[in-house]
């Protein structure tokens, strides 16, 4: 099944969805396909400080990079930006009623990873927290 992006056109890399069903743990598929959310402090990458790059746990698309990561305590790992602007979609995400969040996804094949907040005050380069879970992604160590 090809996955659209909001404007109708479809995600550069599709996916079987059985097939990715079967070869991920039953939450890294929930969260990506589905849009939930791991229980914080709960994930691998939390606290890592391995150098690397943060990979798409679907289509293993380039999404992050250790450089950019930052200890924000949110119970997540944060990062203050993706490798480029267009390794990430961002949609407006109204799943908490009143309150309206962004959400993150893979650029390539529309996966749900997380969702960016700004001006929280984190001293970082670009006052945001791209708060992705561990399990959308994996880490390839440099």
């Amino acid at each position: 099944m090809e996955r659209t992006r909001p404007d109708g056109t479809v995600f550069p890399v599709s996916l079987d969805e059985k097939k990715l069903q079967e070869s991920l743990d039953p939450i890294s598929f929930d969260v990506l396909r589905n849009g939930a959310t791991e229980r914080p402090f709960t994930g691998e990458y939390v606290d890592t400080e391995t150098v690397g790059i943060y990979r798409c746990k679907a289509c293993r698309a380039e999404l992050f990079r250790s450089d950019t990561k930052f200890h924000s305590g949110c119970g997540w790992p944060s990062f203050y930006a993706p490798t480029k602007d267009d390794a990430v979609l961002l949609l407006e995400d109204r799943s908490l009623g009143v309150r309206v969040r962004t959400e993150v996804r893979c650029a390539s094949c529309g996966s749900h990873l997380g969702h960016v907040f700004e001006g929280e005050g984190y001293e970082v380069p670009t006052d945001q927290r791209w708060c992705i879970n561990s399990v959308s992604m994996f880490l390839e160590p440099k």
